[in-house]
């Protein structure tokens, strides 16, 4: 990607005082909120803005060594976070819709004033100096305050481009971004027991915010949605809790509402050759290399089914054995599956049309992904049944790889019955974000 912000970047609209610029002279990082998100964030008062708290982009991208609440990821890097940084416990999600009539300025403008609050709020930081509690008496706050005690918390924001950004369903192309259009940025075909709810679906723009304080992630989306006022419009979001896989070897695999074991063979950020293979994109337009696409689907539980088998019956549903997470044909949780290994009975010890069978990359081709969901429990129904389930995300170097592996897994996948996806979406994750850049900008560049 570009490594540094264009002179005459357009929708570049930053009306700074002196004062903005970073104490040693740098000018690295993002250097404030435009105008118009400042305008924003004060109910549509005109506000001046302050020195960056904590100084130079060096000071952003310090990874922390704290635990718990100090725990800080860094912002900038060659990768976005919140892909192979280790998977936190909390996580909202939200989709966004640019506004009718929105010009490609406004989208670059509000990229660049995402990057600049995401930059702060990943170090613990308010989405602006004057921050909750700074401002005038007579001014709504730049920040909401609620998680201002809490820390960054391993927070990581990660922002997405949604298909219908570049070419809209009937062709359209707002903001002159068709032809970066990347060939392998396809839609997902329909799959068994999709159920799919357009209205919490799709979208321009995605963010990820994951953290290990449900406050701090909800906190981050919230101003990051305040920022968007006039530009773009909060779509639908979801939140998580429970993540319901490992992306680092220093995590133990974590369990879902089935209470089975969930990503045992899930990619690692240790395993860089393996992540190159399947989650880096490396082909189509050279803006997007490194990047990486984040397909998000709602699966909701059937719960109350579940719950009413016997326990042999999930463990040859799901092709291991609930408690140890060991696979059917023997072994410890981390034993590759032995697929043709028979029982007494000369069947096969792991069902063929178990979850596991159906799902492992040497059923498909090698195909594999890094999965980093999160459990989700939105109340129940009008039958008292709970609406619980998985929000599944998944990283691939493209779209058709992941329907590859569901369309195999839908095909005789035994675990499919118990599963009903209520919301699809795909948005390719451009690359991290340079120090004196904001994210995306390689895009508009190219």
């Amino acid at each position: 990607m570009s490594g540094a912000t264009p002179t005459q970047d357009p929708g570049s609209l930053r009306d700074l005082d002196a004062a903005s610029e970073p104490a040693d002279g740098s000018g690295g990082a993002p250097r404030g909120l435009s105008r118009r998100g400042l305008l924003a964030l004060s109910g549509g008062l005109g506000l001046t803005v302050g020195a960056l708290a904590g100084g130079t982009a060096a000071a952003l991208s310090r990874p922390s060594v704290a635990d718990g609440a100090g725990l800080a990821y860094p912002f900038f890097g060659e990768h976005q976070a919140g892909i192979t940084t280790p998977a936190q416990d909390r996580l909202h999600f939200a989709a966004f819709t640019m506004r009718a009539g929105a010009t490609r300025d406004d989208l670059i403008e509000l990229l660049q004033d995402w990057t600049y609050a995401a930059s702060r709020l990943t170090q613990g930081q308010d989405v602006s100096p004057h921050g909750a509690f700074d401002g005038g008496p007579y001014l709504p706050p730049d920040d909401t305050g609620e998680a201002a005690d809490l820390g960054p918390s391993g927070l990581s924001i990660t922002f997405g481009f949604g298909r219908t950004l570049f070419v809209t369903a009937e062709g359209t192309d707002r903001f002159g971004l068709a032809a970066q259009l990347p060939p392998d940025f396809t839609t997902l075909p329909t799959m068994v027991n999709d159920f799919i709810q357009p209205a919490r679906s799709g979208g321009d723009l995605c963010i990820q915010a994951c953290a290990n304080d449900p406050q701090v992630a909800v906190h981050a989306i919230r101003n990051l949605t305040r920022i968007a006022i006039g530009r773009a419009t909060l779509s639908w979001s979801q939140l998580g809790f429970g993540r319901t896989s490992s992306t680092s070897t220093s995590q133990q695999t974590p369990r879902n509402l089935f209470g089975q074991k969930d990503g045992t063979n899930n990619l690692k950020a240790e395993e860089p050759e393996r992540l190159a293979e399947h989650v880096w994109i490396s082909e189509g337009p050279s803006w997007s290399h490194g990047g990486s696409y984040l397909i998000a689907r709602r699966i909701a539980m059937t719960i109350e089914v579940w719950d009413g088998l016997q326990l042999t019956e999930q463990d040859r549903v799901l092709g291991r054995a609930k408690g140890s997470g060991a696979p059917l044909s023997g072994g410890t949780e981390f034993t590759a599956p032995d697929f043709t290994k028979a029982g007494t009975d000369g069947a096969p010890l792991i069902d063929p049309r178990s979850h596991v069978a159906r799902t492992n990359p040497a059923n498909n081709g090698g195909i594999a992904m890094l999965r980093r969901g999160y459990n989700f429990v939105d109340g129940n129904d009008d039958q008292g049944r709970l609406d619980a389930g998985l929000f599944f995300i998944g990283f691939v170097k493209a779209p058709a790889r992941f329907a590859a592996v569901h369309t195999n897994m839908a095909r005789d996948d035994m675990f499919v019955e118990y599963l009903k996806t209520t919301s699809s979406s795909v948005f390719l994750v451009p690359p991290g974000v340079a120090a004196d850049g904001y994210v995306g900008q390689a895009l508009f560049a190219s």
